[in-house]
């Protein structure tokens, strides 16, 4: 018996298809549709009375909804748009002199965090010094921490990595980092709410990520925890009103807030944040050890029975480096993919990875083996060639 397929009744997609996606959007909790109701309510029947009535203090108490499964306190953990501005944020509160001016990321980091970092460094007088990657599947621990000197201002990089699900060793960087009088941020989007993460073991400065994926907390809701002793020495230029200690003064001059609300930026998103809420509920009743251990047991049955069909696996093998996603290379991938996913199979597909398959806390073991089962008849039937040169987007 599997106490966590409980859960499967709070997930109404679970009832149509074989949802195996979670690492790229969780499955949709039964009550986001009755949170929602609540904000159109509020803003129907309160107006704009509902800003003084719980809609400003949002991006903080959801927030506080995040902040255990981070090992967080309250009021620690700021809601952000997104994980790229989050780590924008980051950037932009630090100063770059000439003798401690680079930022250190990885080739495997996820792309749009790359992609923002890379162009405002330069803008800001900091270098990017990025660690590549021997097999496109995890990143040398000696050699990146080899990169981070005296010379390092911010390291930047993924807790575990979006294509393969290789776990860093995040706690020897951290220490490595501080040693060297680096500061250390850390996109935990692809660790938090499938592995067990607790910031201050880790001794990060900053950890950004999101419900969107393992949380199950939908669009729109992505989170960034800052030291509370390292976050009172900074002020990050990428802010807004509601930073400020007293926002409805409209004062002429900056002056920042203390905790979470120091990071936060603009009007927020309060939709999203009436949806982010119940994902984050729902694994803190599971447990996220109880989540944890059913996700290696799946994850590692996944790799046999790769295995056992000569599929080249770009995952780590051992439970302890290995996230809660498994890539394996089939002939045909994309096709494939595509085949699955009209079978109501829901996966999806990398290039230079393959197929990316995520079991959760509410996967059953008759899915793990049915995604592969469906794969081998898609290859006998070669069922596959009905998608070739069909275009589409598989996320």
């Amino acid at each position: 018996m599997d106490p966590l397929l409980a859960f499967r009744a709070e997930f109404p997609i679970l009832e149509r298809c074989t949802y195996l996606v979670s690492h790229s959007l969780g499955a949709m909790p039964r009550a986001v549709p009755d949170r929602l109701a609540e904000y159109v309510d509020a803003w129907g029947e309160r107006g704009v009375r509902a800003w003084a009535e719980g809609w400003w203090e949002m991006p903080v108490t959801v927030g506080n909804e995040v902040a255990p499964l981070l090992g967080a306190s309250s009021g620690e953990v700021a809601m952000m748009p997104t994980v790229t501005l989050s780590q924008v944020a980051v950037l932009s509160a630090l100063d770059y002199p000439a003798a401690r001016d680079t930022v250190v990321m990885t080739a495997l980091d996820f792309p749009s965090v790359r992609y923002a970092v890379e162009q405002m460094a330069p803008r800001l007088g900091a270098r990017v010094d990025v660690v590549p990657s021997d097999d496109g599947i995890t990143i040398d621990a000696d050699r990146l921490c080899n990169a981070i000197t005296e010379r390092t201002r911010l390291v930047a990089i993924s807790h575990v990595l979006f294509r393969s699900a290789s776990i860093l060793d995040v706690r020897r960087i951290c220490a490595h980092a501080h040693a060297m009088g680096a500061l250390v941020s850390l996109d935990g989007y692809h660790a938090a709410g499938i592995i067990p993460v607790d910031v201050r073991a880790i001794g990060c400065d900053f950890y950004a990520g999101g419900v969107l994926k393992w949380m199950c907390g939908g669009p729109g809701g992505s989170f960034l925890w800052v030291s509370p002793t390292v976050g009172a020495t900074l002020a990050p230029a990428l802010t807004g009103w509601q930073a400020h200690t007293h926002p409805f003064a409209f004062a002429e001059q900056m002056d920042y807030a203390a905790g979470a609300w120091r990071w936060l930026g603009g009007t927020p998103v309060v939709p999203a944040l009436y949806a982010n809420v119940e994902g984050p509920r729902l694994l803190r009743r599971a447990g996220i050890d109880a989540v944890r251990a059913k996700s290696q047991r799946q994850t590692a049955r996944l790799i046999a029975l790769a295995d056992a069909r000569g599929y080249a696996v770009a995952t780590p093998r051992t439970d302890a480096t290995r996230g809660g996603t498994v890539a394996f290379d089939v002939p045909h991938a994309a096709e494939v993919a595509r085949a699955l996913i009209a079978r109501e199979v829901v996966i999806d597909y990398r290039p230079g990875a393959g197929i990316r398959v995520a079991p959760h806390f509410y996967t059953s073991d008759a899915e793990v083996e049915r995604v592969v089962g469906e794969i081998d008849d898609i290859l006998r039937t070669e069922s596959w060639r009905a998608f070739e040169g069909v275009r589409t987007t598989v996320t």
